[in-house]
């Protein structure tokens, strides 16, 4: 165990409550739409801070680039661009079942997809071995903590309905959102497979200064300046269909910029500090650490919904659901973890 476990473990726990709060602020919204919001939100958090980061922490970043083979560069922008759409969706999830149901699945299945992927790319023989089967394992786990969403979020719906209650998470019908959210939970995973095929830029950064963990900031550009783009189409498309860019411009933009511009800070900052976390941790920080990681998104991220009035005017039946599938989802998150401590 590294000197700096607990330390990193702490860092891994903030950088967690951290990314799974970064919905917050859109709530506290007025003067905008969900697509002015989610534009200045995706290209703080997926062009201007990664480019920032990789310029002022990657030595002869320019040479990096260039003195790789061009599959390095082609493959994190093409999963990126993946990504980018589970991003997209992944906010429209947010908007359609409220905050705390759409992390809590989508960091769910992406934990699942994103260690399932690269293994039966990478290392499919590892199925039999400890690693392999805890994963198999946490599946059907898991797809019984997305059945108790699942009927959570049924309950809530047709309660709040038939209450006038004044707050409604959900702009859609909760099983098209949920849907929403399972897919981007599936392809979200896409991200690591950018980071996987990206080992030649790592390699190069290491060689030419970089630090083990600055070193892949030279990827962030790649893989999430191409998450920008589908982002980038969907909100333009909604602000020209919604009549909505004069909203950019209108009394109280300030202030929208700042909501957005804080959403952007919190989520990168829970990625920045999982990857400083995980190095200080030592060889559990990727195993343990991401567990801890993914249950500090989810927790957080309930607790807020949950406090903001997304579950206002629903029973106790419907909350003890929403608890036992937050339980259940962090049971498969450990089992599925374990495997990189064995």
């Amino acid at each position: 165990m590294s000197d700096h476990f607990w330390e990193g473990m702490a860092i891994i726990l903030l950088g967690g409550l951290s990314n799974g709060s970064f919905a917050l602020p859109m709530k506290s919204s007025r003067a905008w739409h969900w697509e002015n919001t989610w534009l200045v939100f995706s290209l703080i958090s997926l062009l201007l801070l990664p480019v920032v980061l990789a310029f002022g922490f990657v030595p002869e970043l320019p040479e990096v680039y260039r003195s790789v083979p061009a599959r390095s560069l082609t493959y994190p922008l093409a999963f990126g661009f993946f990504w980018g759409i589970a991003q997209l969706t992944f906010g429209l999830g947010i908007k359609a079942v409220g905050m705390g149901l759409a992390m809590a699945v989508v960091a769910g299945l992406s934990c699942l997809t994103g260690s399932l992927v690269p293994l039966l790319i990478f290392n499919p023989a590892d199925l039999i071995h400890p690693r392999g089967l805890l994963l198999i394992i946490s599946m059907p786990i898991l797809f019984v903590g997305l059945g108790l969403y699942g009927k959570a979020g049924m309950r809530r719906e047709k309660e709040q309905s038939v209450t006038d209650s004044p707050v409604h998470p959900a702009d859609g019908r909760f099983a098209s959102g949920l849907a929403i959210c399972i897919f981007t939970g599936v392809v979200g995973s896409s991200i690591n497979l950018g980071f996987a095929f990206s080992g030649s830029l790592i390699q190069r950064s290491l060689q030419l200064g970089g630090t083990p963990v600055t070193s892949t900031y030279a990827v962030w550009p790649l893989v999430l300046g191409a998450g920008l783009v589908p982002n980038l189409f969907y909100c333009f498309h909604s602000l020209s269909r919604n009549r909505t860019w004069p909203l950019m411009v209108r009394a109280g933009w300030p202030r929208e910029v700042g909501i957005s511009t804080s959403m952007g800070l919190l989520w990168l900052a829970g990625i920045v500090a999982y990857g400083i976390g995980a190095r200080r941790a030592g060889t559990y920080g990727t195993s343990l650490g991401f567990a801890v990681f993914t249950a500090a998104q989810i927790l957080s991220a309930n607790t807020l919904g949950v406090l903001t009035g997304e579950w206002a005017s629903t029973s106790m039946k419907t909350r003890r659901l929403l608890a036992a599938g937050t339980v259940v989802t962090l049971v498969s998150v450990g089992v599925l973890n374990l495997g990189g401590v064995l």
